[in-house]
């Protein structure tokens, strides 16, 4: 049931994907990614408070948030302050980049979450498993050298470098997801309130460093329909990524590796959506990238 649940939230993250494109282009990056925190905070809301009034309905429904005490909340700054700089960067990278370059990238994520899987978790590949993660990080290669038509040096483009910054991090973060679902036994709803509301206070500070003082900066953002879309989107993936990471038996390595197909979705709607270059090159790579995911599904 795990691995289902992680291609659940394949979907919703492929779907989050293509949204966020639309939401950045163009657009000041910090208060989309504020207003796309915020939306999914005001989503989970209703059952924070439905846990304080109600909390035999919310119980019964599976939504209810516990109440936590002060050094698990400490655990979920962390997690905030590590996705908050993973998403400052693919945001910014995002919006100089095609989506079908940035993507595949972030599809590296299972290399840094496959190699913290060994040494932290003590999980163990097999022959299937390693096929599978090699082949997926050799198709993200390919995809470099196609990026290299369209314009983009990878050796020289910072927003290169933003977006495997922004791929650590995530990665960092994913490897911490275990920790607190399986350790410090968080449910998904609780971890996702309280994740959204310490995010959404990191990133208040930044935008009073470098949005609100600039008029031109206000002026310049543009409010869609897409923003909205993309918080509550991300909450549906995260909730059944949670929903998978609480099972025992679940494999971090596995999951992060899963959840790489909802490239399927980014690279082809987001091609046709997005009118951007090279979709049918791109496809090569991408079937290397579909065939490591199965190898490691079958495995």
């Amino acid at each position: 049931m795990w691995m289902y649940l992680g291609l659940l939230s394949a979907l919703f993250l492929g779907l989050h994907n293509l949204c966020k494109k639309h939401a950045v282009q163009g657009n000041e990056v910090f208060p989309v990614l504020l207003g796309t925190i915020t939306a999914g905070f005001l989503m989970l809301l209703p059952f924070f408070i439905g846990s304080k009034f109600f909390p035999d309905f919310t119980k019964e429904i599976g939504f209810y948030i516990t109440d936590i005490p002060w050094q698990q909340h400490g655990f979920i700054i962390i997690k905030s302050i590590l996705m908050a700089g993973s998403w400052v960067l693919a945001y910014q990278a995002l919006k100089h980049l095609p989506i079908t370059i940035v993507t595949p990238i972030r599809s590296a994520g299972p290399f840094f979450t496959f190699i913290g899987a060994i040494f932290i978790y003590q999980e163990r590949p097999n022959n299937y498993q390693w096929i599978g993660f090699f082949l997926i990080i050799f198709s993200v290669f390919l995809y470099s050298r196609i990026g290299k038509k369209e314009g983009i040096n990878f050796k020289n483009n910072k927003w290169i470098f933003a977006i495997i910054g922004a791929t650590f991090l995530g990665s960092s973060s994913g490897l911490y997801d275990k920790f607190l679902i399986q350790h410090i036994h968080l449910n998904p709803q609780t971890l996702q309130f309280w994740f959204c509301w310490y995010t959404i206070l990191i990133l208040l500070i930044i935008l009073a460093i470098t949005w609100f003082p600039k008029a031109e900066k206000r002026k310049a953002f543009k409010w869609r329909w897409s923003i909205p879309a993309v918080g509550i989107l991300l909450q549906t993936a995260d909730y059944f990524y949670f929903k998978a990471l609480q099972d025992p038996d679940a494999l971090i390595m596995l999951l992060s590796a899963i959840k790489r197909s909802q490239i399927l979705i980014a690279v082809v709607l987001g091609g046709i959506l997005f009118k951007e270059k090279n979709k049918r090159k791109k496809l090569i790579p991408l079937a290397g990238i579909m065939l490591g995911v199965a190898l490691i599904l079958y495995s």
